[in-house]
Protein backbone atom coordinates (compact mmCIF):
# COMPACT_ATOMS: atom_id res chain seq x y z
CA UNK A 1 0.00 0.00 0.00
CA UNK A 2 2.83 2.63 0.87
CA UNK A 3 4.52 1.64 -2.00
CA UNK A 4 1.52 2.35 -4.16
CA UNK A 5 1.03 6.02 -2.57
CA UNK A 6 4.61 6.66 -3.69
CA UNK A 7 4.47 5.98 -7.11
CA UNK A 8 0.95 7.26 -7.30
CA UNK A 9 2.69 10.56 -6.11
CA UNK A 10 5.45 10.46 -8.22
CA UNK A 11 3.27 10.09 -11.38
CA UNK A 12 1.37 12.97 -10.38
CA UNK A 13 4.67 15.51 -9.83
CA UNK A 14 5.27 14.15 -12.78
CA UNK A 15 2.78 14.90 -14.56
CA UNK A 16 2.48 18.49 -13.39
CA UNK A 17 5.90 19.45 -14.48
CA UNK A 18 4.89 18.34 -18.17
CA UNK A 19 2.29 21.02 -17.91
CA UNK A 20 4.71 23.31 -17.67
CA UNK A 21 4.70 24.37 -14.27
CA UNK A 22 7.30 26.43 -12.92
CA UNK A 23 10.87 24.66 -11.52
CA UNK A 24 10.91 25.73 -7.23
CA UNK A 25 14.23 26.17 -5.72
CA UNK A 26 12.71 25.09 -2.41
CA UNK A 27 10.54 22.76 -4.07
CA UNK A 28 10.91 19.67 -1.42
CA UNK A 29 8.61 16.64 -1.38
CA UNK A 30 5.00 17.67 -0.51
CA UNK A 31 2.80 15.75 2.25
CA UNK A 32 -0.13 13.99 0.91
CA UNK A 33 -3.06 13.96 3.04
CA UNK A 34 -6.15 12.79 2.44
CA UNK A 35 -8.69 15.51 0.76
CA UNK A 36 -5.77 17.80 0.79
CA UNK A 37 -4.81 20.14 -1.85
CA UNK A 38 -1.56 21.68 -2.22
CA UNK A 39 0.40 24.22 -3.71
CA UNK A 40 4.06 25.08 -3.37
CA UNK A 41 4.74 28.36 -3.46
CA UNK A 42 7.38 30.31 -5.92
CA UNK A 43 7.80 33.48 -3.22
CA UNK A 44 8.68 33.78 0.65
CA UNK A 45 6.48 33.01 3.57
CA UNK A 46 5.58 36.73 4.51
CA UNK A 47 4.59 37.33 0.69
CA UNK A 48 2.91 34.36 0.30
CA UNK A 49 0.61 34.74 3.29
CA UNK A 50 -0.07 38.64 2.61
CA UNK A 51 -0.92 37.76 -1.36
CA UNK A 52 -3.13 35.35 0.17
CA UNK A 53 -4.99 37.77 2.55
CA UNK A 54 -4.99 40.23 -0.05
CA UNK A 55 -6.21 37.78 -2.59
CA UNK A 56 -8.91 36.81 0.03
CA UNK A 57 -9.90 40.38 0.67
CA UNK A 58 -10.54 42.50 -2.58
CA UNK A 59 -12.78 39.73 -3.13
CA UNK A 60 -16.25 41.58 -2.09
CA UNK A 61 -18.30 38.28 -1.86
CA UNK A 62 -15.86 36.88 0.89
CA UNK A 63 -15.64 37.97 4.19
CA UNK A 64 -12.68 36.87 6.52
CA UNK A 65 -13.95 35.31 9.70
CA UNK A 66 -10.60 34.73 11.64
CA UNK A 67 -6.90 34.64 10.80
CA UNK A 68 -4.59 32.50 13.22
CA UNK A 69 -0.84 32.93 13.34
CA UNK A 70 0.27 29.36 14.64
CA UNK A 71 3.41 30.05 15.02
CA UNK A 72 2.83 33.23 17.52
CA UNK A 73 0.65 31.05 19.07
CA UNK A 74 3.23 28.81 20.06
CA UNK A 75 5.79 31.23 20.89
CA UNK A 76 3.14 32.55 23.02
CA UNK A 77 3.69 29.42 25.31
CA UNK A 78 7.30 29.29 24.73
CA UNK A 79 7.07 26.41 21.99
CA UNK A 80 8.92 26.49 18.76
CA UNK A 81 7.11 26.24 15.20
CA UNK A 82 7.81 27.02 11.63
CA UNK A 83 5.64 30.07 10.00
CA UNK A 84 1.91 28.53 9.87
CA UNK A 85 -1.27 30.42 9.39
CA UNK A 86 -4.51 29.76 8.74
CA UNK A 87 -7.61 32.43 7.47
CA UNK A 88 -11.20 31.31 8.32
CA UNK A 89 -13.34 33.16 5.29
CA UNK A 90 -16.44 32.48 3.91
CA UNK A 91 -19.41 33.53 1.77
CA UNK A 92 -23.34 32.63 2.46
CA UNK A 93 -24.86 32.33 -0.51
CA UNK A 94 -21.83 29.43 -1.55
CA UNK A 95 -22.05 27.71 2.19
CA UNK A 96 -25.35 27.62 2.88
CA UNK A 97 -26.32 25.32 0.28
CA UNK A 98 -24.23 22.59 1.82
CA UNK A 99 -25.65 22.73 5.26
CA UNK A 100 -29.48 22.82 3.86
CA UNK A 101 -28.38 19.59 2.80
CA UNK A 102 -26.31 18.34 5.09
CA UNK A 103 -25.78 20.70 8.43
CA UNK A 104 -22.83 18.64 9.68
CA UNK A 105 -20.89 20.52 7.04
CA UNK A 106 -20.96 23.48 8.91
CA UNK A 107 -18.34 21.48 11.27
CA UNK A 108 -16.27 22.13 7.97
CA UNK A 109 -17.32 26.01 7.06
CA UNK A 110 -16.65 28.87 7.06
CA UNK A 111 -13.64 27.55 4.35
CA UNK A 112 -10.24 27.43 5.42
CA UNK A 113 -6.88 27.84 3.74
CA UNK A 114 -3.15 27.08 5.56
CA UNK A 115 0.37 28.36 4.64
CA UNK A 116 2.98 26.64 5.86
CA UNK A 117 6.43 26.86 6.00
CA UNK A 118 8.28 23.11 6.43
CA UNK A 119 11.76 21.85 7.39
CA UNK A 120 13.28 22.67 4.11
CA UNK A 121 11.67 25.97 3.57
CA UNK A 122 9.63 25.09 1.20
CA UNK A 123 6.44 27.16 1.26
CA UNK A 124 2.83 25.55 0.82
CA UNK A 125 -1.09 26.53 0.86
CA UNK A 126 -3.43 24.02 1.16
CA UNK A 127 -7.72 23.63 1.08
CA UNK A 128 -9.63 20.73 1.61
CA UNK A 129 -11.05 19.75 -1.48
CA UNK A 130 -14.53 19.79 -2.17
CA UNK A 131 -14.23 15.98 -2.89
CA UNK A 132 -13.72 15.51 0.57
CA UNK A 133 -16.49 17.89 1.61
CA UNK A 134 -18.68 15.93 -1.05
CA UNK A 135 -17.47 12.42 0.81
CA UNK A 136 -17.64 13.41 4.77
CA UNK A 137 -20.57 15.23 4.77
CA UNK A 138 -22.83 13.76 1.53
CA UNK A 139 -23.17 16.95 -0.49
CA UNK A 140 -23.84 15.09 -3.91
CA UNK A 141 -24.97 17.42 -6.60
CA UNK A 142 -24.71 20.72 -4.63
CA UNK A 143 -24.85 23.37 -6.82
CA UNK A 144 -22.22 25.59 -5.62
CA UNK A 145 -19.49 23.15 -5.13
CA UNK A 146 -18.16 23.89 -8.40
CA UNK A 147 -17.68 27.25 -8.07
CA UNK A 148 -16.61 26.86 -4.42
CA UNK A 149 -13.79 24.62 -5.70
CA UNK A 150 -12.84 27.28 -8.52
CA UNK A 151 -12.48 29.85 -6.08
CA UNK A 152 -10.27 28.17 -3.66
CA UNK A 153 -7.80 27.12 -6.41
CA UNK A 154 -7.72 30.34 -7.78
CA UNK A 155 -7.02 32.00 -4.17
CA UNK A 156 -4.14 29.38 -3.67
CA UNK A 157 -2.47 29.30 -6.83
CA UNK A 158 -2.61 33.41 -7.08
CA UNK A 159 -1.29 33.13 -3.48
CA UNK A 160 2.01 30.70 -4.34
CA UNK A 161 2.41 31.78 -8.07
CA UNK A 162 2.29 28.11 -9.18
CA UNK A 163 -0.52 25.50 -10.01
CA UNK A 164 -1.95 22.90 -8.00
CA UNK A 165 0.69 19.86 -7.04
CA UNK A 166 -0.82 17.51 -4.91
CA UNK A 167 -4.60 16.89 -5.14
CA UNK A 168 -5.27 13.04 -3.79
CA UNK A 169 -8.40 11.40 -4.37
CA UNK A 170 -10.85 10.93 -1.57
CA UNK A 171 -12.80 8.40 -0.38
CA UNK A 172 -14.17 9.09 2.78
CA UNK A 173 -17.54 7.72 4.84
CA UNK A 174 -20.44 9.44 5.51
CA UNK A 175 -19.62 11.85 8.95
CA UNK A 176 -16.00 10.03 8.98
CA UNK A 177 -14.20 11.64 12.20
CA UNK A 178 -17.09 12.80 13.51
CA UNK A 179 -18.63 12.99 17.25
CA UNK A 180 -22.18 13.69 17.51
CA UNK A 181 -24.14 13.83 21.05
CA UNK A 182 -27.57 15.07 21.64
CA UNK A 183 -28.22 17.53 24.45
CA UNK A 184 -30.59 17.56 27.17
CA UNK A 185 -30.68 21.34 26.82
CA UNK A 186 -32.69 23.81 24.07
CA UNK A 187 -30.67 25.34 21.47
CA UNK A 188 -29.68 27.99 22.82
CA UNK A 189 -28.66 26.95 26.44
CA UNK A 190 -26.61 23.99 24.50
CA UNK A 191 -24.99 26.93 23.18
CA UNK A 192 -24.63 28.79 25.76
CA UNK A 193 -23.14 26.49 28.04
CA UNK A 194 -20.25 25.43 25.64
CA UNK A 195 -19.77 29.17 25.31
CA UNK A 196 -19.56 29.72 28.77
CA UNK A 197 -17.44 25.86 29.54
CA UNK A 198 -14.44 26.65 27.40
CA UNK A 199 -14.83 30.42 28.64
CA UNK A 200 -14.15 28.86 32.29
CA UNK A 201 -11.27 27.03 30.75
CA UNK A 202 -7.62 29.36 31.38
CA UNK A 203 -6.08 26.94 29.05
CA UNK A 204 -8.76 27.61 26.65
CA UNK A 205 -9.07 30.70 23.92
CA UNK A 206 -12.13 31.34 21.52
CA UNK A 207 -10.85 31.90 18.37
CA UNK A 208 -14.42 32.75 16.71
CA UNK A 209 -18.13 32.60 16.89
CA UNK A 210 -19.93 31.83 13.40
CA UNK A 211 -23.58 31.80 13.44
CA UNK A 212 -24.76 29.66 10.27
CA UNK A 213 -28.38 30.23 10.53
CA UNK A 214 -28.07 34.23 10.99
CA UNK A 215 -25.59 34.43 7.99
CA UNK A 216 -27.54 32.22 6.00
CA UNK A 217 -30.80 34.87 6.72
CA UNK A 218 -28.30 37.69 5.66
CA UNK A 219 -28.35 36.26 1.98
CA UNK A 220 -32.04 35.55 1.96
CA UNK A 221 -31.80 31.89 2.34
CA UNK A 222 -33.12 29.85 4.98
CA UNK A 223 -31.46 27.25 7.78
CA UNK A 224 -32.14 25.49 11.26
CA UNK A 225 -29.99 26.81 14.10
CA UNK A 226 -26.62 26.16 13.31
CA UNK A 227 -24.42 27.61 15.17
CA UNK A 228 -20.07 27.10 15.68
CA UNK A 229 -17.11 27.90 17.96
CA UNK A 230 -13.57 27.83 16.85
CA UNK A 231 -11.24 27.67 19.88
CA UNK A 232 -7.93 26.25 21.17
CA UNK A 233 -4.78 25.41 22.95
CA UNK A 234 -1.33 26.15 21.74
CA UNK A 235 -0.12 23.69 24.13
CA UNK A 236 -1.67 21.11 23.08
CA UNK A 237 -2.01 21.86 18.89
CA UNK A 238 1.59 22.87 18.77
CA UNK A 239 3.12 19.73 19.08
CA UNK A 240 0.52 17.97 16.73
CA UNK A 241 1.82 20.79 13.99
CA UNK A 242 5.35 20.41 14.92
CA UNK A 243 5.09 16.61 13.89
CA UNK A 244 3.16 16.90 10.83
CA UNK A 245 2.68 20.55 9.58
CA UNK A 246 -0.71 20.15 7.44
CA UNK A 247 -2.21 19.37 11.01
CA UNK A 248 -3.01 23.12 11.05
CA UNK A 249 -5.95 22.92 8.48
CA UNK A 250 -7.71 21.07 11.28
CA UNK A 251 -6.70 23.44 13.65
CA UNK A 252 -7.85 24.93 16.14
CA UNK A 253 -10.28 22.85 17.52
CA UNK A 254 -14.04 23.40 16.25
CA UNK A 255 -17.80 22.53 17.89
CA UNK A 256 -20.72 22.89 16.01
CA UNK A 257 -24.13 23.08 17.70
CA UNK A 258 -27.29 22.52 15.59
CA UNK A 259 -31.13 21.69 15.64
CA UNK A 260 -31.67 18.77 13.57
CA UNK A 261 -34.93 18.31 10.73
CA UNK A 262 -36.25 16.20 14.05
CA UNK A 263 -35.82 18.84 16.51
CA UNK A 264 -33.39 17.30 18.49
CA UNK A 265 -30.36 19.66 19.86
CA UNK A 266 -26.74 18.16 18.49
CA UNK A 267 -23.32 19.14 19.31
CA UNK A 268 -20.81 17.67 17.00
CA UNK A 269 -17.03 17.79 16.78
CA UNK A 270 -13.51 15.76 15.03
CA UNK A 271 -12.09 13.57 16.58
CA UNK A 272 -8.56 13.36 17.53
CA UNK A 273 -8.12 10.02 16.52
CA UNK A 274 -8.74 11.20 12.63
CA UNK A 275 -6.99 14.19 13.49
CA UNK A 276 -4.09 11.60 14.05
CA UNK A 277 -5.16 9.17 10.65
CA UNK A 278 -5.22 11.72 8.29
CA UNK A 279 -2.45 13.60 9.03
CA UNK A 280 -0.59 10.27 9.85
CA UNK A 281 1.05 12.31 13.10
CA UNK A 282 3.52 10.01 15.14
CA UNK A 283 4.41 9.93 18.89
CA UNK A 284 1.41 12.38 20.41
CA UNK A 285 -0.60 9.54 21.66
CA UNK A 286 -1.03 11.38 24.95
CA UNK A 287 -1.14 14.59 23.74
CA UNK A 288 -4.26 13.17 21.72
CA UNK A 289 -5.99 11.02 24.46
CA UNK A 290 -5.55 14.99 26.24
CA UNK A 291 -7.72 16.48 23.72
CA UNK A 292 -10.51 13.58 23.53
CA UNK A 293 -10.95 13.44 26.91
CA UNK A 294 -10.96 17.68 27.21
CA UNK A 295 -13.56 17.55 24.37
CA UNK A 296 -15.63 14.86 25.43
CA UNK A 297 -16.08 16.68 29.29
CA UNK A 298 -16.75 20.19 27.18
CA UNK A 299 -19.33 18.39 25.08
CA UNK A 300 -21.02 16.73 28.11
CA UNK A 301 -20.91 19.64 30.04
CA UNK A 302 -22.89 21.75 27.12
CA UNK A 303 -25.33 18.61 26.42
CA UNK A 304 -26.00 18.12 30.20
CA UNK A 305 -25.19 14.46 29.89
Amino acid sequence: MKLNLVIAVLILLSSCKDNNEPENPNMSTPAVVQGLTLSISNRSFDDTYATLRNTIDANTNIKIIAEVNHMANAASVDLELNPTRVIFFGNPNLGTPLMQKNQLAGLDLPQKIVAYQDADNGVYVGFNATDYLIGRHQLESVQTLPTINNALTGITTTATGSEIIVSPSTTMISSEGVITKISTQNFDDTYNTLKTTIDNNPNLKIIAEVNHQENASNVGLELRPTRLIIFGNPNLGTPLMQNKATAAIDLPQKMLVWEGEDGAINVSYNTPDFLKLRHNIQDNDTILETINNALDNISNAASRL
